[in-house]
């Protein structure tokens, strides 16, 4: 699965803000209430109360992306796998890149809906606190 958002401003505090792992409460407003810590371990504490256990696989500053694997949560994986990674686009701008690997495939459309609205959450947060 995969999805892209683009925006049309400086790509830094983009980069800043999606790869502060531990600021996901902050990235995520209205979806995510908390975000807890241990080690790799990063626990999001979601706005209805349930959470959602991920690892933190890697930070790549330099390519400007994100791995994670989700561990834990109210959906039943068999398998996780994630990247959010910011590309410049030609006009200055950037792009937000979304890639999710996961199984079992019956959980296509509740992952595509989930991932459709924190990327459009992700791109207004951003996009507001740019201005």
């Amino acid at each position: 699965m995969h999805e892209t958002k683009t925006t049309v401003f400086p790509i830094t505090p983009i980069v800043t803000a999606v790869h502060t792992a531990r600021k996901a409460g902050q990235t995520f407003p209205g979806f995510t209430a908390n975000t807890l810590i241990d080690g790799n371990e990063r626990t999001l504490i979601l706005a209805d109360g349930s959470s959602v256990k991920e690892w933190i696989v890697s930070i790549d500053e330099e390519e400007r992306r994100l791995v994670f694997a989700v561990k834990e949560g109210r959906m039943p994986l068999l398998h996780h796998n994630a990247s959010f990674q910011i590309l410049p686009d030609s006009q200055g701008g950037s792009q937000f890149v979304w890639i999710t690997d996961f199984l079992p495939a019956e959980l296509t459309e509740a992952i595509q809906t989930q991932v459709v609205r924190v990327s459009a959450v992700i791109k207004q947060t951003l996009e507001t606190e740019s201005k």
